[in-house]
């Protein structure tokens, strides 16, 4: 990484400045699930925004959908997940700790309990204690709940565990709808729900989390080129809104780390405290999905080419990204520790467009006349930003404080302001500030807050 932040200083500026609270802290906590503190969620709300304008928004071949979060187990059964959504669980006779195997095997667990250990033969041994592990079983991550009073096989519901399917089985609905032509894409952005066994390095793998997904549809023999396009495509998304290239990797999946429905997967990585990590990954599915839910349900889920006067099932190639581990990528990425006279900076050099507060407004002293205009200053720049009021402790403390939650710009109010109608604004980066007349203030933030 270009910076040596640790994963416990993001975490404790997550809960310090309010972007992320350990959920039901108060009883003592529940496992891995996470509450997004007022700004967390306008974070959240600048990735999916970001990500749907890039991917919906400007495009003329992509639509947008909202699926359900709870669906019948014969979606399930199509799209392959009862029988293949499995993890190799094994469990220390010793210290009774739970583990997955494949993550063993990748080294995951090495950054919370060092090397992986092994005996004398090579077998895996326990990363808690040392101790000898049991044979691998398989182990569903779905969550299965049941629709109804009855509880039998007739009721058996489960959460989605991507957002994916809904795409699929929604295909002809909206190839119907919105008169369609290949090739074309769906999008949806929504929670998803995994039973992680070993959920881990805060957000970044937990058992409620937030996707974005799409899903885009090609004609068979064009599905190679499609997904060198979006390959490219995501990757310069990520360093449009400011990650750095050189903690930025593409990783194509070997052929036995690829999915059972996968011809080809390759991977957006960031290298994260702890290593090498995926931040989105882009598939090409084939046909497996359509072909399954059609042969399930027996409807036809195929496209009639009007060139070629044939019906074609298409194949898709999938974007998908986490919400909440890209929101963690941006803060961990941002981040960084400056000198500055006889103290230390910590600032989140964060991208304008992600940045959860656009703008502070500071009056320089808490008297009634300088109050009053800053108050009315940031009420008008809030019809068009989210905007933070400050007037506690002084300027240089309020700074930081801005600083630490990556506020672009910071204005303050003066007594000089009262006479010549203007404020001063300070620039995160670079610290430099200069005078502007309050009657151009919004259109001069226009331009350094724009999206691009």
């Amino acid at each position: 990484m270009a910076s040596n932040v640790t994963m416990d200083t993001i975490v404790s500026l997550c809960k310090r400045r309010g972007f992320v609270f350990p959920s039901s802290e108060i009883y003592g906590g529940f496992g891995s699930t996470y509450d997004y503190g007022p700004l967390g969620v306008e974070l959240l709300r600048n990735v999916r925004n970001l990500w749907w304008r890039a991917m919906v928004q400007e495009r003329e071949d992509v639509v947008g959908l909202e699926a359900s979060i709870l669906g019948p187990s014969a979606v399930w059964e199509a799209s392959g997940h009862v029988s293949n959504f499995t993890d190799p669980l094994v469990d220390c006779k010793n210290c009774r700790m739970r583990w997955r195997e494949d993550h063993l095997l990748e080294g995951n667990y090495e950054a919370e309990y060092g090397a992986t250990k092994r005996d004398a033969a090579g077998k895996l041994l326990c990363p808690n204690c040392g101790g000898e592990l049991t044979d691998p079983r398989k182990f569903n991550m779905m969550f299965k709940t049941f629709v109804g009073v009855v509880e039998d096989t007739a009721s058996v519901a489960y959460l989605r565990p991507e957002t994916a399917q809904g795409m699929f089985y929604n295909f002809s609905n909206v190839l119907g709808s919105m008169r369609r032509k290949l090739p074309f894409g769906i999008a949806q952005v929504g929670k998803s729900f995994r039973n992680e066994i070993t959920p881990g390095n805060f957000v970044f793998r937990t058992r409620e989390f937030e996707q974005m997904e799409m899903e885009f549809f090609v004609k068979p023999g064009s599905d190679d080129d499609w997904h060198s396009y979006w390959i490219e495509e995501r990757f310069q998304w990520y360093l449009k809104y400011g990650i750095k290239k050189e903690n930025l990797r593409i990783r194509p999946h070997t052929k036995d780390e690829l999915s059972f429905y996968s011809k080809a997967t390759s991977d957006v990585e960031y290298e994260f405290p702890w290593g090498w990590g995926e931040l989105e990954g882009i598939a090409n599915r084939t046909n497996y999905d359509l072909t399954q839910h059609a042969k399930h349900s027996g409807k036809d889920l195929s496209y009639f080419d009007e060139e070629t006067k044939e019906h074609i099932v298409p194949y898709v190639i999938e974007p998908a990204a986490g919400a909440t581990r890209t929101a963690l990528t941006f803060l961990i990425d941002a981040y960084a520790e400056e000198p500055d006279k006889d103290e230390t900076r910590i600032v989140l050099h964060l991208h304008p467009a992600i940045a959860p507060v656009k703008v502070a407004v500071l009056p320089l002293s808490k008297k009634e006349p300088l109050v009053n205009l800053s108050k009315e200053v940031a009420k008008k720049l809030r019809r068009k930003w989210v905007v933070q009021y400050d007037e506690s402790q002084s300027i240089g403390k309020r700074y930081r404080r801005q600083d630490e939650i990556g506020t672009p710009f910071c204005i303050t109010v003066d007594f000089q302001s009262l006479e010549d109608n203007a404020v001063t604004i300070r620039d995160r980066d670079t610290m430099e500030q200069i005078r502007v007349p309050i009657a151009e203030l919004s259109s001069m933030l226009e331009g350094k807050l724009a999206l691009d």
